[in-house]
Order: C-alpha cells, then structure tokens, then sequence
C-alpha cells in the first residue's frame, strides 16, 4: 500500500476544502469499500480526509412523514430505526439484505452510496478494465488473449455501454431510488440537493464517473418523503447472504378504487446504477393491479435489455428472472386487492 497522509478536520467545510484542494486527496468515512480498495492496489491516495464525525449521525422525523438521515448515520442503525421500518419497509428490508452485520455497523449511509460501480475485472489489477484505467478495454466483453467475452455472469443487461458493463452493489441505494430519495451535498461552491435517481451515471464513454458528483464534494444527508402505498425489497443472489443481487427489486405500490394510484419500481443488479423502471410505472398507473397487467409492464420496460454472452453462460437468464421477481413482488404487494 502507498503511504498517505491522514487529515481529521473540524468541521465538513474545511474537509470539503482539504479535499477540493488537492485532486488526489479523497474523503474516509466507514471504509467499508475505500480500504479493501487501498489493500487491492485499486487506489493510491495522497490524503484521506476523514469525514466519520462531521456529518450528522441522527435521523429526524420530518413534518408529514419523512425523515432526514445524517450520512453518518451506520446501516445497521437506519435498518433498525422504528420510523424506517414501518415507514420505509422497502429501505429496512434493502439494508439488511445487504452485506453482513459487521460491514452494516461500520457502512455508513453516505459511504453506501459512493461505493464503486465495480465487478472482477476492476478488482483485479491483472486485467484491463475501462473503469480502473480509462483506455485499456473491459475484460468482460473481450478478454485479453482469446477471442470472446469474460465472465459476464453478473453483469448489466441495460443501460451498458460498450466501455463498461459493471453492475451497481448497492442495495441500500435501490431501496432509496424507489423512495423519492434526495441526496444533501456540499462542495466547494456551497450546498445543493440531488434527486438520488439523478445521483449515479450510466457508463457511456467515462465509466470511470460513478456519480455527478464533482471533486470535494461530500453528502451530507439524505431526505425521504413520506410514503403512501405498501413497499418491499426483494433480492435474488447465488447464495442465501453475502452475495451481491443477481436481481434485486424495491417497489411501492398504492392502489385505490380497484386502480394503481402510485407505482414505483427500481431494479438492482441490472445496470450500471439503480435502474428506476419509469416505462412499467407509466403503464401501471391507472390501470388494475393484476398479475397480467404487472407481467406486461416490467416486459415493456425490458424490451431495451440485451444479455452478454459470457465464459460462464452468460447473463441473458437475468431478462427474464428480473420480469418473473417483478411481477411476483408486485402480486405480494397487491395482496387481495389483486385483480
């Protein structure tokens, strides 16, 4: 590992300029992700500014039902929080399927966001890997030495490009797109407040960028509107825990009067970022809430997938196992209610 220099400032201003200053420095909250990175070669910083006791730690009811959650707030804690669980069952249920209890009493909620979009390849320093080294190609569509793809098993089968089909980790972070999410920030230039489906990016031609975040910027805290309609997360992994999502799903789903009031939809480990799956929740408002209806929409929405060939297979399965966890959450969502 690089030796770096360590900074622990007084208050998020001055790591916001620590950082902003220096365009190798980066901010150390939780490290859940940053130090298994440092270990693995992946990053080598010149300064780590430590952020662990400058953001809030609590988490606030807001008026009309929301809550506001410091970014220093542990995952273990928000998973567990009363006003979440009942209010929020989508975020609770996402937290928990997420990792294991030692990473989820050090992960904190601002961390978990910014945990990099990564798969084999970009953890293994052997490879070339777009997102690690801009340029060098990605090892899962064409591994160097052989005509073909990699092992595409777990990768995107939307929103990739021909730089960069990684997958998203986060399960946290699909359980605050479906939610409405809004990201706090602070940067150089002062505060601003970034819808959580408008936080991370497709890959396009600089996988490289997880987030629209700019260089020393810092969140600071996330606010969930209050949630009507009854929520859920689902994930389905190659093993029972310690797995990232093959296909995860979170959905909220308000029906009224025999109709869809509200849907919302957002799928992990499909895409580069949490994919928010507009295209079904247009074609489900208003409609009934039944089994026929949900199968159409999440197939309308996945008319834009493509599986990757694959060492391993492939990951095409995912296509359909992402519409059948679809439409069976949103079946167990509608309950009787179900046309």
């Amino acid at each position: 590992m690089k030796p770096f220099a360590y900074r622990a400032p007084d208050d998020a201003a001055d790591a916001v300029r620590s950082v902003a200053d220096d365009p190798n420095a980066m901010f150390l909250g939780g490290g859940t992700n940053l130090v298994d990175h440092l270990k693995l070669g992946l990053v080598s910083p010149d300064l780590l500014v430590d952020v662990t006791s400058l953001t809030s730690a609590e988490i606030i009811g807001l008026d009309g039902g929301g809550v506001s959650i410091g970014a220093a707030v542990r995952n273990s804690e928000l998973a567990a929080d009363q006003r979440v669980r009942t209010g929020f069952p989508v975020l609770s249920q996402a937290l928990l399927a997420g990792a294991s209890g030692q990473l989820r009493n050090m992960a904190t909620t601002g961390g978990n966001l910014l945990q990099r979009t990564r798969c084999s390849y970009f953890q293994n320093v052997s490879t070339p890997c777009n997102k690690r080294e801009p340029g060098t190609g990605c090892s899962a569509l064409a591994v160097a030495g052989q005509e073909g793809p990699g092992w595409t098993r777990n990768h995107a089968i939307l929103g990739a490009s021909e730089h960069c089909v990684a997958t998203h980790p986060s399960d946290m972070a699909v359980g605050m797109a479906v939610l409405d999410a809004r990201v706090r920030v602070l940067g150089p230039g002062g505060e601003r407040t970034i819808p959580l489906a408008e936080l991370h990016r497709l890959p396009g031609d600089e996988p490289e960028r997880d987030t629209v975040l700019e260089h020393g910027e810092l969140i600071t805290g996330i606010d969930l509107p209050a949630l009507t309609g009854r929520s859920a997360y689902r994930k389905v992994r190659d093993r029972a825990s310690y797995a990232f999502a093959l296909i995860s799903v979170g959905a909220v789903l308000d029906i009224a009067d025999g109709a869809v009031r509200d849907v919302r939809i957002a799928l992990g480990g499909v895409a580069h970022k949490p994919w928010r799956a507009s295209r079904a929740e247009e074609r489900l408002r208003g409609a009934a809430p039944s089994v026929p209806n949900f199968r159409a929409a999440i197939d309308a929405e996945l008319t834009a997938a493509r599986g990757l060939d694959g060492l391993d297979g492939g990951n095409a399965f995912k296509i359909p196992l992402a519409a059948a966890t679809v439409t069976a959450m949103l079946r167990d969502l509608a309950g009787e209610e179900a046309a």
